[in-house]
């Protein structure tokens, strides 16, 4: 499966290749078909012969198709692709790879007869950029997602018309825990706190830190009473637990809230801050709902 190339294909792969080993030059005829690979394509468990190949898209992971299929199909058109496609592409032991991919047409007397594609291993700069991504959008101390992606989930939700609820937690007192036994074990019970939230809250519930003593909690396709039976669970759970500060176990509680996902994001973030607000007037250690609105208000 050697690499000759007409001088048409030495043109359109110098104006793709910027020239570094790790490339995977395929060459493929009018319908997708690799008749030629460079030995690069082994990582991906072909082995090149004298044959034609696997079609291109062979290579493509399910997730990927459509975007190397329209590439493709651009290409055999007789369009200079100038775009990298992303892709995930299943290797030989069946681990999931990430390339990009630039295809251009081969045309000789006007008539496209295949196509020239550069692949290029691109795991590195994802994983780079899905550890930025958590960076920006999770709380570094309880390692759940932070204001920002909270803000951006509630968007999404309202943006589509999901139905669902918003509770808001505050731990109480929280600041007299840091100013008497100092920061370390303030962080100490906002961790034991965003865990119960882990094991309490189901997996479809979407859990962040907003705020310094402050939790967040989306629960899509929930009515307001299937909301305050789980959210009330997780107030009385968490004021039976006694957490260990500085040298005493402490009984730590935390105040909840519940409103609608509906009409705004201001107008949902409102109604439960209010109601959050209530439940502290009336004592701490207890959970209110959003107060109905009168007709016409």
């Amino acid at each position: 499966m050697g690499m000759n190339f007409t001088v048409q294909e030495s043109s359109a792969l110098y104006g793709l290749l910027a020239e570094t080993s790790s490339d995977v030059i395929i060459k493929t005829d009018r319908d997708g078909m690799i008749v030629h690979a460079s030995p690069g394509i082994r990582k991906l468990g072909v082995e090149p012969h004298g044959d034609v190949g696997p079609h291109l898209l062979d290579l493509v992971a399910e997730q990927g198709r459509d975007a190397v299929t329209r590439a493709l199909s651009s290409a055999l058109e007789g369009r200079q692709g100038t775009r990298w496609t992303e892709f995930p592409a299943v290797t030989a032991d069946a681990r999931e790879t990430w390339f990009e991919i630039r295809i251009r047409p081969l045309i000789e007397d006007s008539a496209v007869y295949g196509a020239l594609a550069v692949m290029r291993s691109i795991d590195e700069r994802r994983s780079l950029r899905e550890q930025l991504f958590a960076a920006t959008y999770t709380d570094p101390l309880t390692q759940l997602t932070n204001r920002a992606a909270f803000i951006s989930m509630l968007e999404h939700m309202i943006a589509q018309g999901m139905e669902g609820c918003l509770a808001m937690f505050s731990i109480d007192f929280f600041r007299t825990i840091n100013m008497k036994y100092g920061q370390t074990a303030g962080d100490d019970v906002l961790r034991v706190f965003a865990d119960l939230l882990r094991e309490m809250l189901r997996s479809d519930d979407i859990i962040s830190r907003i705020g310094s003593e402050r939790f967040a909690v989306l629960l899509p396709r929930t009515t307001p009473q299937q909301a305050q039976a789980i959210c009330a669970r997780v107030v009385t759970t968490m004021a039976d637990l006694r957490q260990k500060v500085g040298d005493s176990r402490l009984a730590i509680t935390a105040s909840g809230s519940v409103a609608s996902i509906s009409e705004s994001m201001d107008s949902t973030i409102e109604r439960a801050e209010l109601a959050l607000f209530c439940a502290k007037a009336k004592g701490r250690n207890r959970l209110e709902m959003e107060k109905p609105r009168r007709a016409g208000v």
